[in-house]
C-alpha cells in the first residue's frame, strides 16, 4: 500500500522459504497425536504475547477510532502541503503518525488471525484492519502527488531552511526519484481505494490454503495414519521410508492438483493486478515496477538467474551423489530431502534450539547476545508450536514501538533450529532497526531483509561444524548446508525465473490456463534437475502452493541475500570486531539508505556477480566436501 513500500504504514514481514513447522503440547510430546491440537492446549511459555501491542480488543478498537481521526487531519492540509515549510514538515509528521498507527492496528489484527486462520472474531478485524488501511490510504493519496506538484528546487530549499525538515531529506530525494511514476492526486486516491480489491487474490489463497485445504491421511514409518499437514509435510519428505516419502509428495500436489482451475485462476488474478499497477505507474513490466521500489539494477535480477544456471552441473553432481548414497536406481522429486546420513538421528527441543543458537551467534557480540537471548527466553517474542488453524511456516513480524515476533512451528529436527536462527535474524534486523531510525527510516526493504536471517544460519553452521569431530555429524551438516543452499539458492532462483516467464507472458497477452502453468513450471524443473532427476508428473502443481507468489518478485532476495549472507559471515568470522561493527551498523540503518548501499557500506557489493558466484562456488565446495566424508 502506499506509493512507497518502504515508506507505507503497514510493515511487510519476511518469511521462511522452506516449509517448517511441527505440532506440539506444552512441552515436548512422548508421543504424536494424529489431529493437531488447538490453541488452548498449548502453554502459554510457548505463545508469543499479542499484549504488547494492545492489552485488549477493546484497546485496538479506540486506536481505529484515533487513526481514523488522524487521517481526517492529514486530509484537511490537501492544498496547503508546500506553502510553506513548516507546513510541510507538518504534513510529514502526521503522515508517520498515521502511518504507525495502522501498522499497529494491521498487525495486530493479522498476527491474531495467524493463531488460528478458522477463528471468526479475528477473521473479521482483519477483514476490519484490511478495511481501515485501504480507506486511509486513500484519504492521505494526494501526499506525495502534492509534494511532487511542487518544483523540486523549492522543496530543496525547504529542506535547507527548516531544521526539522533534514529528517526527511532522504524520504523526499526519493520521492523526486520516483516522480515520473507518481500520478496525480485523483489517480493516486483511486488507486489506493482499489487496494482491497488488489488483495483479494492473496487473501483468497491464504484462506483457502490455511483453513479450507485438508490432505489425506497417510502411513508414517510405525504404520500409524497420521494427517498430512503443511507443518508435517517436509518431515515425512526427510523419512528414511521411501513409500512415507512418496505418499506425501503424491498427497500433497494431489490435493491441489485437484483444484487447478481454481488456483490458476486466483494466481491469474495476482499477476494481473501486478500488471495493472505496473502498467498505471508507466513502468515497462511488473519486474521493473518491483525492482525499482528498491533501485534494484534489473542486471541484479538477470545475473542471479545466469549465474545459477551456469552452476547448474555442481547441482547435478549433488544430486549423482545423492542418488549413489541412497542407494537408489533412480531419484526421484521426493528423495530430495531425506537426509543423507541415516547414523545421525538429530532431535532439538526447543530449549535447546535456544540454546545452541544464542552459542552460534556470539561472534557476534554481547550485545547481539543478551538482547536475543531476553526476547527467546523472557520476552514472549515466540509463537513455537503447530496447532490447528495456525498460519503455516515461519516469519518474524512486527510494529514500531513493540518488540518484534516470531511465528514457529516447531517439531523439533534440526531444520527447525536453523528456522530458529533465520527468523531470530529478521527479528534482531527488526529490533536494532527500530533502536537506531525514527519511524520512517525504521523500517528496512526486503532486499536485505533476508542477509540477517541467512548471516544466522551462516553462524549456526560454523558453530556445529566446529564443535564435532563426529564424522557422521559432519556429514549430516554439511549436508544440510547444502541444502540450504539447494533450497534457498538454486530453488528460490528457479522460482524467481518462473514469476519472470508468467509475468512476460500475461504481458505479452498471454492466458495463464492451468495448462500452461503446469507445463511451464515442469519445463523449469526439467532445467534444474533432469540432469540426474525423474521429473514425476506431480510437480508441475508445485507452483501452486508457493505463498511467496502473491508478493511478486520477492522470492528472488532469498538467493541474493544468502549470497550477501555469506559474504558477511566470513568476514565476521574471519576479521573479528570491525567486521562485527559495520555488520551492526548495517542493522541499525534500517531504511535509511538504499538496500546497494547499505550492504555496500557493510563490506558486499552486489551490483557485481561475485557474491553469488562466491557461494555457488561454496556450494560446490561443500559437494566434493560431502563426497569425501561419506566416501562416495
Amino acid at each position: 500500500m502506499g506509493q512507497l513500500g518502504k515508506f507505507t504504514g503497514v510493515w511487510q514481514r519476511p518469511c521462511a522459504a522452506g516449509e517448517q513447522g511441527w505440532y506440539g503440547s506444552a512441552t515436548e510430546p512422548s508421543g504424536e497425536r494424529s489431529e493437531l491440537p488447538v490453541r488452548s492446549e498449548i502453554d502459554e511459555q510457548y505463545k508469543w504475547k499479542l499484549e504488547d501491542i494492545y492489552a485488549d480488543d477493546s484497546q485496538w478498537e479506540q486506536d481505529a477510532q484515533q487513526l481514523l481521526a488522524d487521517a481526517q487531519a492529514l486530509a484537511a492540509m490537501q492544498g496547503q502541503i508546500t506553502q510553506s515549510a513548516a507546513s510541510l514538515l507538518r504534513t510529514l509528521q502526521l503522515q508517520d503518525t498515521v502511518n504507525e498507527r495502522l501498522s499497529r492496528l494491521y498487525v495486530y489484527a493479522k498476527m491474531r488471525r495467524d493463531e488460528d486462520n478458522t477463528n471468526p472474531r479475528y477473521q473479521a478485524l482483519t477483514d476490519r484492519a484490511t478495511s481501515l488501511a485501504v480507506q486511509v490510504e486513500s484519504q492521505k493519496a494526494f501526499v506525495v502527488p502534492e509534494i511532487l506538484a511542487a518544483p523540486a528546487e523549492l522543496l530543496r530549499q525547504y529542506l535547507d531552511e527548516e531544521q526539522g525538515l533534514a529528517l526527511y531529506r532522504f524520504y523526499i530525494e526519493e520521492l523526486l526519484r520516483q516522480k515520473a511514476h507518481v500520478l496525480p492526486a485523483e489517480q493516486e486516491q483511486l488507486l489506493a481505494a482499489a487496494g482491497e480489491i488488489a488483495q483479494a487474490p492473496s487473501h483468497i489463497f491464504t484462506m483457502f490454503n490455511n483453513a479450507d485445504l485438508r490432505f489425506p491421511v497417510i502411513r508414517d514409518e510405525q504404520g500409524r495414519e497420521l494427517e498430512l499437514t503443511h507443518g508435517r509435510y517436509l518431515r515425512f519428505l526427510e523419512s528414511r521410508n521411501r513409500e512415507v516419502r512418496q505418499s506425501a509428495f503424491i498427497g500433497m500436489h494431489g490435493t491441489y492438483g485437484k483444484h487447478r482451475n481454481t488456483l490458476a485462476a486466483t494466481y491469474g488474478a495476482s499477476v494481473k493486478k501486478d500488471l495493472f499497477y505496473a502498467r498505471a505507474r508507466k513502468y515497462p513490466s511488473a519486474l521493473a515496477s518491483a525492482l525499482d521500489e528498491d533501485n534494484i539494477p534489473m542486471a541484479v535480477y538477470d545475473n542471479l538467474i545466469t549465474a545459477v544456471r551456469g552452476a547448474l552441473p555442481a547441482l547435478h553432481r549433488y544430486l549423482a551423489l545423492r542418488k549413489r548414497v541412497l542407494g537408489l536406481a533412480e531419484l526421484h522429486m521426493y528423495d530430495l530431502y531425506t537426509p543423507l546420513v541415516a547414523e545421525v538421528d538429530v532431535k532439538v527441543p526447543y530449549e535447546q534450539a535456544v540454546q545452541t543458537v544464542l552459542a552460534a551467534l556470539q561472534p557476534l557480540g554481547s550485545e547481539y547476545v543478551r538482547v536475543a537471548a531476553e526476547g527467546l527466553q523472557n520476552g514472549h517474542w515466540v509463537d513455537v508450536y503447530e496447532t490447528r488453524g495456525k498460519t503455516s511456516g515461519a516469519y518474524s513480524w512486527g510494529t514500531y514501538g513493540v518488540h518484534p515476533y516470531i511465528l514457529l512451528n516447531h517439531q523439533g529436527r534440526l531444520n527447525d533450529m536453523f528456522t530458529l536462527a533465520h527468523e531470530l535474524g529478521h527479528a534482531m534486523h527488526t529490533y536494532f532497526s527500530a533502536q537506531a531510525q525514527p519511524y520512517i527510516y525504521a523500517q528496512y526493504t526486503i532486499f536485505v531483509a533476508e542477509v540477517a536471517s541467512t548471516c544466522n544460519e551462516a553462524l549456526l553452521t560454523h558453530h556445529l561444524l566446529q564443535t564435532t569431530d563426529n564424522p557422521h555429524m559432519r556429514a549430516y551438516l554439511i549436508n544440510h548446508h547444502l541444502e540450504t543452499l539447494r533450497g534457498t539458492l538454486f530453488r528460490q532462483t528457479m522460482f524467481a525465473e518462473f514469476e519472470k516467464l508468467v509475468h512476460t507472458h500475461a504481458e505479452q497477452g498471454g492466458a495463464l490456463t492451468p495448462e500452461w502453468l503446469c507445463a511451464t513450471y515442469k519445463q523449469l524443473v526439467s532445467d534444474y534437475f533432469a540432469a540426474e532427476c525423474v521429473i514425476d508428473p506431480e510437480i508441475e502443481m508445485e507452483w501452486a502452493r508457493i505463498p511467496h507468489f502473491y508478493n511478486a518478485f520477492y522470492v528472488y532476495k532469498y538467493a541474493t541475500g544468502i549470497s550477501a549472507a555469506t559474504a558477511l559471515a566470513q568476514n565476521i568470522l574471519h576479521q573479528g570486531d570491525p567486521a562485527v561493527q559495520a555488520y551492526l551498523s548495517f542493522l541499525r540503518g534500517g531504511g535509511s539508505d538504499y538496500p546497494i548501499e547499505l550492504l555496500r557500506k557493510a563490506g558486499v557489493d552486489m551490483t557485481s556477480p561475485s557474491p553469488v558466484q562466491a557461494t555457488l562456488a561454496q556450494f560446490a565446495q561443500y559437494v566434493d566436501d560431502l563426497a569425501a566424508v561419506l566416501q562416495a
